[in-house]
This record gives structure tokens, C-alpha cells and sequence, in this order.
């Protein structure tokens, strides 16, 4: 009869896993902010500029935000022209469009995490 060993290494995989869906989270949180910087209305540049990502450690979630008084505003207004290109709701229309992506980056960095 032969015998095998198996070594369990939940708490290390457990640990590896976070790590990696951390960083892909924030990697994938600056492609997001990347592609709404694309269809941001600009003026001064000053919206643009304000874009960033923040990651919550607890809950495992990425947010993109820009934090100037009037960004909200401008975001909602669908009434607002813009050059070219530009547009409100710069942020909830890219979503859909990054889905895949961001997905896939997660993934990527979760795989390379656990190596």
C-alpha cells in the first residue's frame, strides 16, 4: 500500500488570494480611472485632474472618484454640451465598457498572486 501526504496551506493560499485581488483591484481601479479621464468634459482640466482610485481593504472594493465641488453636477447633467468625445455620466458609462477588463485584470493579478 502506498501512502501520500498532503500539506494543506489554507491560511497561505487565504493570504496569497487577498494580495493578489488588493492589487488587482488597484490596478484595475486605474484602467477604470484611465478610461473615464477619456470621456471627462474638460475645461481647465481641473475635473480631470481630480480623478482617483481608492481601494477598501475590508469590504474588497475599488472606487473611482473626482473630488471637486461641481463634479457630481456635471456628471448628472445630460443637458450640458461638451466637446467632442466628452460627455456626462463619464464615469457610469465607461462601467460597462471596462467590465471585461477589469475582470480580467483581477483574475491576472489573483493567478500571479497564487504561483
Amino acid at each position: 500500500m502506498s501512502r501520500a501526504r498532503l500539506r494543506w496551506n489554507g491560511d497561505d493560499a487565504t493570504a496569497a488570494i487577498r494580495s493578489g485581488l488588493l492589487r488587482g483591484l488597484s490596478l484595475a481601479g486605474e484602467l477604470t480611472l484611465q478610461a473615464t479621464r477619456q470621456r471627462v468634459p474638460i475645461a481647465e482640466g481641473t475635473l480631470e485632474r481630480s480623478g482617483a482610485v481608492s481601494v477598501d481593504e475590508q469590504t474588497l472594493t475599488a472606487a473611482v472618484s473626482y473630488d471637486v465641488p461641481y463634479a457630481v453636477r456635471v456628471h448628472e447633467d445630460m443637458t450640458a454640451r461638451h466637446s467632442p468625445g466628452r460627455s456626462a455620466k463619464y464615469v457610469e458609462a465607461v462601467l460597462p465598457e471596462v467590465a471585461v477588463d477589469v475582470q480580467a485584470v483581477i483574475a491576472a493579478q489573483v493567478r500571479r498572486a497564487l504561483r
